[in-house]
């Protein structure tokens, strides 16, 4: 086995020829064909990436179909191609290259529109026009040409009625087709653009899926004079870092807007609602940052999506005091638990407010309550993946978070978040848990 080729050798059975000469005469039994196309089919599955998967497709195809092949796939932006000989398909430098818009009139762009094979021969044409026509690299036409190549072989890869790529083979000197042989090319062709195919879909999704989860992966706090602040977030799903529940802070230093809160249900769609929310909330501060303005918006808002989901949401809007140092909190919640006072000699207190979820019922109005984050008070907002955590001695509960609290008076936003977040873990006991988000804003004046 050529392992640097890494694929076996069915074209030939024991005691074949691999003269070059008259190979035409030589050909294989059918059984190495199918073995061959069985092969090829396992080879190509191997990857879901376009670029290693057209690189197998070269070296599966030479010599077993021509002396010299090319893999050519198209894109938005043109096409990547790569090519070459029996020795230099075991080279690693050989690697697909892009090549850019192609001329409308050259023979890429003609066999995808119309997607069947052509064969040219020597005897019937002139193989160095077809080649420039057909390749687009002066390079790989120059390894073609040295062959003296006999004919030129252009398959389609067509795969559910699109052909995404073309596959050329050329032979040299005294070896020609036959019909049997080019039927083989094309269904060694319908197997590479099946796995082309796949591959563009996987890389596809791949990209959509970070760019989704960039959009919604929990945002870097901003940084505010004489405020420090911190959060922890655990998503329930081990394979990404996105979940239902979120937190943010935006606004001027001196007036600002801190959320957290957990959307319906788990998975894409309540990421995707995450998204949503995030952007309303944003939206609606930044016009007016009353926290029961921003939860009327959101309610409305959600109201007008085609799958009901509803939003639990805290909603705290801080502005700098004139001359004592505190921080003015305005707080209104929807169905979410009301964050955490801590209080600089360990007290904690909790602000009596209540609301109802958003995006259920029609016409909400929110109650606001104010209160004082004075110098060294830490403000904790919390999602139910906090209190309601599970573990074998029952939920972690509000209470149990009440009690540990005091032990970190004066402590960082980081400490008391990554405190809050290990005891919920602890008492989780390596049970499967909602997704856990915990959001600690300090006044440092």
């Amino acid at each position: 086995m050529d392992t640097a080729v890494n694929r076996q050798t069915p074209n030939r059975v024991p005691g074949q020829s691999r003269r070059r000469n008259d190979r035409s005469c030589d050909r294989p039994p059918d059984w190495a064909a199918v073995r061959f196309i069985q092969d090829s089919s396992h080879q190509l599955a191997l990857s879901l990436n376009v670029r290693r998967t057209m690189l197998r497709a070269l070296r599966l195809a030479v010599p077993y179909l021509g002396d010299w092949a090319m893999v050519a796939v198209f894109d938005d932006m043109g096409a990547w191609v790569v090519g070459g000989a029996e020795e230099a398909s075991v080279d690693a430098s050989v690697a697909p290259v892009p090549v850019g818009r192609l001329d409308p009139g050259s023979a890429l762009p003609r066999i995808k529109r119309v997607g069947h094979t052509e064969l040219r021969t020597a005897r019937d044409d002139d193989l160095h026009a077809v080649l420039r026509d057909l390749v687009p690299l002066e390079t790989l036409r120059e390894q073609a040409e040295s062959l003296e190549p006999s004919s030129v072989l252009a398959v389609g890869l067509d795969s559910g009625g699109t052909t995404n790529g073309v596959l050329v083979t050329v032979t040299g000197p005294d070896r020609a087709y036959t019909d049997g042989e080019v039927r083989l090319t094309e269904e060694f062709g319908r197997r590479v653009a099946v796995a082309v195919q796949s591959a563009k879909l996987y890389e596809e999704r791949a990209e959509m899926a970070e760019a989704l989860q960039e959009t919604l992966r929990p945002p870097e706090l901003p940084q505010y004079p004489e405020v420090r602040m911190a959060a922890r977030y655990r998503s329930s799903s081990e394979r990404t870092d996105i979940g239902g529940d979120f937190y943010d802070v935006h606004g001027a230093a001196d007036d600002f807007t801190a959320v957290i809160g957990d959307v319906c249900g788990k998975g894409i769609r309540a990421a995707m609602l995450t998204g949503l929310a995030r952007q309303t909330i944003k939206t609606a501060a930044h016009v007016d940052r009353s926290p029961s303005r921003v939860l009327r918006t959101l309610n409305e808002v959600l109201r007008t999506q085609p799958e009901k989901r509803f939003v639990s949401l805290a909603c705290v809007r801080l502005r700098r005091g004139r001359d004592d140092g505190d921080l003015l909190a305005t707080l209104a919640v929807a169905g979410h638990p009301p964050p955490l006072v801590l209080r600089r000699d360990g007290t904690v207190d909790e602000p009596d407010a209540r609301g109802t979820v958003a995006g259920i019922v029609p016409n909400l109005s929110y109650d606001e309550v104010d209160f004082r984050l004075a110098p060294g008070e830490t403000l904790l907002l919390y999602t139910d993946g906090v209190d309601e955590a599970r573990g074998p001695y029952g939920f972690f509960g509000a209470d149990r978070l009440r009690r540990l609290l005091p032990h970190y008076a004066g402590a960082s936003p980081a400490t008391v978040c990554e405190a809050v977040e290990q005891h919920v873990v602890e008492h989780i006991g390596g049970e499967g848990h909602d997704d856990i988000a915990v959001l600690a804003i300090r006044n440092e004046s």
